[in-house]
């Protein structure tokens, strides 16, 4: 047992080789996209808008909506996609034919004339994001092996939460020190706003680079004639044998509740903090901070999970969630939303990376994609219904508030099938 847990220790403290340091820089390269859905975007879209005579609730109503449509749109073909790419050679030619149309998406929102053309443009810009993030996951077992998994995975986010700072920051202080003659609030920066958008489209284009030169799928199904009907074949047979095992189901089931909470906090913020009375410079500022603040504990996340275990360091995350969602329900101050900023800072990489690299562990290696895939339909789901959850109570309550404290439910529901899911590992243990 000792010398098993110095063999780990050792390959834990490895350096990084050059395949894990260029699949870390995808996670700083896509980071910078949605840090401004979550910060500037939404700022930019309540602009376009009001424009049109739109209220701030209805506004709400749109951006929630808009969110939901692309990630249901994905949801369905998470699974297709991922049961294609396990196949040789197949992995990084979908993931940059949708880095392509992330990327195109997103030029095509900066010059888009009006709001509605802009959410279509966006939807495209969203789908290819997240589309990508499928395969990118699926290559941490590319990558690395089980044992580095925690640490690689947290270190993706830490870096991600930092690295993308830095065209965000760019693009913050082209906004922050435009004339005058623009107008003093950030609503009246609309160029200067595009501009940043345009730093952020270079970036996620440049930090690319190095996992599409790099990074190679290691483990594969054999090609054959016919993968796009053998890829559905498998999605059923795969879907079987994830209903028998009720480890792995409970996991995806209880990460389907939790994620959603967690989602719908980071996609929503500046909209709700917006319909709060939050300024827009001191929300945007509060995000930066979190990013900050989720690079150390994004990296304490990896270290804590190899001395106290990654199930046990995901449910304390569930837990610290659900006092901010509490907590959220009552904000009504500046100085409210900045202490949110940093406790969401403390424990939303730690969450997302500990998750990632725990389903790697139980999943096959050479159907990773496939695997993936499910992974993100239910994540994908979750963050479906989360802002979709808020729109609805935006729209009949005039409040998201009453949608925010909803939250504490799902975090409940997850914390719960996560205990269910490691009675099973147990008791294979124990066989």
């Amino acid at each position: 047992m000792d010398s098993m847990k110095q063999t780990t220790e050792t390959s834990v403290s490895k350096k990084l080789t050059k395949q894990e340091k260029s699949w870390i820089l995808y996670d700083v390269a896509n980071s910078a996209f949605i840090l401004i859905i979550t910060a500037t975007i939404p700022i930019y879209f309540a602009q376009l808008t009001s424009a049109a005579g739109i209220s701030e609730s209805r506004n709400t109503t749109l951006w929630g909506t808009t969110t939901a449509i692309a990630i249901f749109i994905l949801a369905i073909l998470s699974p297709i996609l991922g049961a294609l790419a396990d196949y040789e050679h197949m992995k990084k030619k979908i993931f940059t034919f949708f880095l392509g149309m992330g990327i195109t998406g997103g030029i095509l929102f900066i010059i888009a004339p009006n709001w509605i053309t802009f959410l279509i443009f966006f939807i495209i810009a969203r789908i290819g994001y997240s589309a990508c993030n499928i395969f990118y996951d699926s290559m941490l077992v590319d990558v690395t092996t089980n044992e580095r998994m925690d640490v690689l995975s947290s270190f993706g986010y830490a870096f991600g939460y930092i690295g993308s700072c830095i065209p965000f920051i760019l693009g913050i202080l082209l906004i922050l020190f435009a004339p005058i003659s623009h107008g003093e609030g950030m609503n009246d920066r609309v160029i200067e706003m595009k501009l940043s958008f345009v730093i952020t489209m270079v970036w996620w284009i440049v930090m690319s680079i190095p996992l599409l030169k790099n990074v190679k799928q290691n483990y594969f199904l054999p090609s054959q004639k016919g993968i796009v009907k053998h890829s559905f074949i498998r999605l059923g047979k795969t879907f079987v044998t994830i209903k028998k095992d009720k480890k792995l189901l409970y996991f995806i089931i209880g990460y389907f509740f939790y994620i959603d909470g967690v989602y719908t906090i980071i996609s929503m913020a500046t909209t709700y903090g917006g319909e709060v009375g939050i300024d827009s410079i001191a929300m945007i500022l509060a995000l930066l901070l979190t990013q900050f603040v989720a690079f150390p504990f994004a990296i304490l996340s990896g270290k804590l999970s190899s001395k106290f275990g990654t199930m046990k360091m995901i449910k304390f995350y569930i837990i610290m969630y659900a006092g901010i969602c509490i907590y959220g329900y009552g904000l009504d101050t500046e100085m409210e939303f900045w202490i949110l900023a940093v406790a969401v800072g403390m424990c939303q990489g730690g969450i997302q990376a500990l998750s990632r690299s725990q389903f790697g562990k139980l999943v096959p290696k050479n159907e990773s994609s496939e695997y993936f895939g499910f992974f993100d339909i239910f994540g994908k789901f979750a963050d479906f219904f989360g802002p979709l959850l808020l729109a609805i109570t935006a729209f009949f309550f005039h409040s998201s508030k009453y949608g925010v404290l909803s939250l504490v439910i799902l975090f409940i529901i997850g914390f719960f099938f996560l205990i269910k899911s490691e009675k099973y590992e147990s008791k294979e243990k124990a066989v």
